[in-house]
């Protein structure tokens, strides 16, 4: 065992729960954001403008998710030349067969096996990226369908949930995206996975913004415009260090999207589509989603966005961290970031 474990220090498989769960996830979902997401804006700037360039583009883009979401995670684990390279076939194959999830697994089975005979033989060229693409064709064939079948059957269940009872719904699906955007995981890439849209994208794209208005406003005074920008439209994982030390600067955004969530079930009946759900105001993706989600959706809309993405976070969650500083559980400096 110790012989094998110093074999895979040495080619570069890390096997911790870090490598697999927060920098693959992550990486899954950059891949994700360079191919299916600016893809479906180009798609919604076609439609809407009719210029068939954009949709041209748009599909394209779309196409390149399994290879981008591959070469994400690739070079991300570390991956260099034919491991690199033959990871492309397999997040094909992957997406495919399993969707996200599918190309996900399938594509770190593949590579660290491929790292682990990489320039170990005299035919390297051969070896490498048969042992990448068959392992990783293989284990998409193998269960893929059934990873797409169980994310399709969660994200339905939570949808259909979240029409049934908007209220309750809307404020778990909120709180729990929103932390999970907070943490150090993707929940874009989470809620791409198990296909969360409708009413309860709507409620995931509530409790993200929640967090990232809310964290960027209540620490304007120890961060000021660069904190303000970097956690508003980049993302309150920032904070994640300064929630370690103290836990309790995570109440206010958090009271906050337990009730933005409901709002925008139960008042505004927000929808999303599942690749901005679980943006927030990242690069105003979110508002960008409900957008595509609701074409049609008016003054409503409208409203309902700018007060459920931007309003309501803000000044809820100013008012929250206030009652907080009085009582002494968040103190000036508590939130203070590198921006």
């Amino acid at each position: 065992m110790s012989k094998f474990k110093d074999f895979c220090t040495r080619k570069g498989v890390d096997t911790t729960w870090k490598a697999y769960f927060v920098d693959a996830l992550g990486a899954m979902a950059l891949g994700l954001f360079a191919s299916l997401l600016i893809g479906t804006i180009f798609q919604t700037i076609g439609d809407k403008t009719g210029i068939e360039a954009f949709a041209t583009i748009a599909k394209y883009a779309k196409q390149a998710t399994g290879a981008a979401i591959a070469v994400a995670i690739a070079y991300t684990l570390g991956c260099k030349g034919l491991v690199l390279f033959s990871a492309i076939a397999v997040g094909i194959a992957g997406n495919e067969l399993g969707g996200p999830m599918g190309a996900y697994i399938s594509v770190i089975v593949a590579i660290e096996l491929g790292k682990m005979v990489f320039k170990e033989t005299q035919v390297d060229i051969l070896v490498t990226p048969a042992t990448v693409i068959i392992s990783g064709v293989l284990i998409a064939f193998a269960i893929g369908p059934a990873i797409n079948a169980v994310m399709t059957a969660l994200g339905a269940f939570i949808e259909k949930a979240t029409v049934m009872q908007p209220f309750l719904m809307g404020i778990i699906v909120s709180v729990v995206i929103g932390m999970v955007l907070t943490l150090p995981i993707s929940s874009a890439a989470i809620c791409l996975a198990i296909g969360l849209g409708g009413l309860a994208g709507g409620a995931a794209t509530a409790g993200c913004c929640a967090q990232m208005i809310g964290f960027a406003v209540i620490s304007f005074r120890e961060n000021r415009w660069g904190g303000l920008v970097a956690q508003g439209l980049g993302t309150s994982m920032l904070q994640m260090g300064n929630i370690v030390k103290n836990p309790r600067i995570w109440i206010p955004p958090t009271l906050a999207a337990a009730i933005t969530g409901p709002i925008s079930t139960c008042v505004f009946h927000l929808q999303n589509i599942p690749i901005g759900a679980g943006m927030g105001t990242c690069g105003l993706v979110g508002p960008i989603g409900i957008y595509t989600a609701m074409p049609e959706g008016g003054l409503n809309m409208w409203l309902g966005m700018l007060l459920v993405c931007f309003v309501l976070p803000a000044v809820l969650s100013l008012i929250f961290s206030e009652i907080l500083r009085k009582i002494g559980w968040i103190k000036l400096g508590d939130m203070k970031i590198d921006c």
